[in-house]
């Protein structure tokens, strides 16, 4: 496949299943997520969209859990929309790189305090 192709796939799964979440899920185990990136493999057949979750760690899992259940409805979904021959199995991970940034941020406070 085309590089070009499989970013605006990429651009366009990331930006349905996020107006999918904001829209249509209205399950109340989902908290406040973010879909934050979307990869597919080249063949177009399996896509990860990574999601940052807020909320207490309960809650993240729960959330993440209905997320993982609720794959099939997503790909069926963005299929429909995105009209190509096979929709791709999708599949959620969490996004824990701006946990990993404010943690990173309190420790450069920290040090900052010291001096």
């Amino acid at each position: 496949m085309g590089e070009v192709r499989v970013r605006k796939i990429q651009e366009f799964i990331k930006q349905e299943v996020s107006a999918m979440l904001l829209r249509e899920i209205k399950d109340p185990r989902v908290g406040f997520v973010t879909v934050t990136d979307a990869k597919i493999t080249g063949d177009l057949r399996e896509a990860t969209v990574y999601v940052s979750l807020y909320g207490s760690p309960e809650e993240k899992r729960a959330t993440l859990q209905v997320l993982r259940q609720s794959a099939g409805y997503f790909r069926t979904a963005v299929g429909k929309r995105l009209g190509i021959r096979y929709a791709p199995s999708i599949t959620f991970a969490e996004d824990t790189s701006l946990d990993y940034g404010m943690k990173i941020d309190r420790l450069l406070r920290d040090v900052e305090k010291k001096e």
